[in-house]
């Protein structure tokens, strides 16, 4: 069934899936900024992506080695720019994410250099694989980008801790 649909459509229905996904990730950030954050929050995320490693039981998604370096590689560098917009803050003894006006700029721009990527790449990758690898690249791109949010959290967290008199 799946060989019968076209890869066009693939292509335009995951590319559309994307956009929903990044403006969704736009909104959510937002509301999480209003409130504390906790360790569970900053953890969570990435286990319950981590779920989708189970897409790769089926052939359809399977990535060869160098291809997973690759995706891995991407999604480190991407990484890179969501650590750089990170930043946490105490307000009234509690620890906020800080909301950086450039944040939503970096995401929508990291979205579209992966829609961009992704209609590019269509053509000369299986769109399975393709699925697969982008995956890879968000997963690969969301655990250095958390590990990083947890330990300036934890960071923050001790400091707080001992400027706050007992």
């Amino acid at each position: 069934m799946l060989n019968q649909i076209p890869t066009e459509v693939y292509l335009i229905i995951t590319t559309v899936g994307a956009f929903l996904m990044g403006l969704l990730a736009m909104f959510v950030r937002s509301k999480a900024a209003k409130k504390p954050a906790s360790v569970k929050k900053i953890i969570l995320p990435p286990l319950f992506m981590s779920t989708g490693a189970f897409m790769f039981i089926f052939p359809f998604f399977r990535v060869a080695p160098l291809q997973i370096l690759e995706a891995l590689a991407v999604g480190i560098l991407f990484s890179t720019v969501l650590i750089w917009t990170s930043k946490f803050e105490v307000r009234d003894s509690d620890i906020y994410l800080k909301q950086s006006k450039a944040f939503v700029f970096i995401l929508f721009g990291l979205l579209l250099v992966r829609v961009v990527g992704k209609v590019v790449l269509s053509s000369s990758i299986d769109i399975g694989e393709l699925g697969g690898m982008f995956w890879i690249l968000a997963f690969g791109m969301l655990w250095p980008w958390r590990i990083s949010m947890l330990w300036q959290y934890k960071k923050l967290e001790a400091k707080n801790k001992s400027a706050v008199p007992i």
